[in-house]
């Protein structure tokens, strides 16, 4: 089934942008884990939209109603259910549309996929707005890490060619981590975030849109996690962060970075420090083989340019088989980066709770 994850815990998404409610099935999560909704309300608050012009004006409340699998304010062990009603859908913008491919969406392969039989409004259960249900279920998993010491964050690098620097990868903490969740936009400079914001802003006002890269770390993940090849450490994150849709690549470590550079330049030596052994650099983002090298586990995220833009655009009827010129309607994001980095958070947050029930005693 294409919205399961099954690993070392499973995770289900269901619902369509425009229906009734969207949610999310956790299973085998630990029994007796606390967790606190306060919490749980603060990490979705980073990923809904904006009143500064970076997002939409889709003012959805996203609420989650837990039906199940938490008692006394601990988790019980058995599947844990959350549904976040819909309550501002604008259904109206899409009747027009409802068979006109748009560029860059998946209207078109959803189509062919499920016969014609894919609910089409907002993107359907291809629609961004299935990252909420998603981000409940990495705030669930980011406080069982922080049970065990492990905290996890993300900042923007870059949207489109204005950059910020990235994590120092020997030298992350989760001070850091925890200072950058504060910010309203997430950049460690305020020079960045101003550069940012205005070609954000410069794309709205144009009628178009901007990508971007997001850079996510982890530290205190303790050594020896993870398999070889299929059920790599790279491999369960990857597969949870390709779960955001506007997701186009993702790199670890020094990433494709790697390919220009000497073995003897990228290879990182191991060292003692104290009884504890380490590597000098952190190349490798923190994985080797597919097992936690006890480094922090750094990877970025290429994020597209929102697809939904207003200038006027060529596709085709897929029904009628005719050409057509084609204006969205609609309330959509200049540059989904912002509001992305939490969706980029919760992936690496369910990735690696779900490698270490792999490994119960830790």
């Amino acid at each position: 089934m294409s919205s399961l994850f099954n690993g070392g815990i499973s995770v289900s998404l269901f619902g369509e942008s425009h229906g009734k409610g969207i949610g999310v099935i956790l299973d085998n999560l630990p029994a007796g884990e606390e967790i606190d909704l306060e919490k749980i309300g603060e990490f979705m608050a980073r990923r809904a939209p904006k009143k500064d012009g970076t997002s939409t004006m889709r003012n959805e409340k996203d609420i989650p109603e837990i039906l199940s699998g938490l008692y006394n304010g601990k988790t019980t062990g058995t599947p844990l259910c959350s549904v976040i009603m819909n309550s501002d859908q604008h259904s109206s913008d899409y009747g027009n549309i409802s068979h006109i491919a748009r560029p860059a969406h998946a209207d078109y392969t959803g189509y062919l996929r499920y016969n014609g039989a894919n609910d089409p409004r907002g993107g359907g259960h291809f629609s961004g707005r299935i990252t909420a249900p998603l981000v409940f279920a990495g705030a669930v998993c980011a406080q069982i890490l922080e049970h065990r010491g492990i905290t996890t964050g993300a900042h923007i690098v870059s949207v489109r060619d204005v950059k910020e620097p990235r994590f120092d990868p020997m030298n992350i903490t989760a001070e850091q981590l925890e200072a950058i969740k504060k910010r309203v936009f997430p950049t460690f400079s305020e020079e960045a975030e101003a550069a940012m914001r205005e070609i954000i802003n410069d794309a709205r006002m144009a009628q178009d849109s901007v990508g971007g890269v997001i850079e996510c770390a982890a530290v205190g993940f303790p050594a020896g996690i993870g398999s070889p090849m299929m059920d790599g450490l790279e491999n369960i994150i990857a597969r949870l962060v390709f779960a955001i849709p506007a997701v186009k690549g993702i790199e670890f470590g020094n990433g494709f970075e790697c390919a220009e550079l000497f073995g003897s330049e990228n290879n990182d030596d191991f060292i003692l420090d104290g009884d504890t052994i380490k590597t000098a650099t952190n190349n490798h983002g923190g994985i080797l083989g597919g097992i936690s090298s006890g480094m922090p586990i750094i990877f970025r995220a290429a994020f597209k340019p929102t697809p939904s833009i207003s200038r006027p655009q060529n596709s085709v009827d897929f029904k009628e088989l005719t050409t057509e010129e084609l204006i969205i309607k609609g309330r959509h994001d200049p540059c989904v980066v912002p509001r992305a980095v939490p969706c980029v958070e919760a992936a690496m947050n369910i990735a690696l709770v779900s490698a270490l029930m792999e490994h119960p005693n830790i």
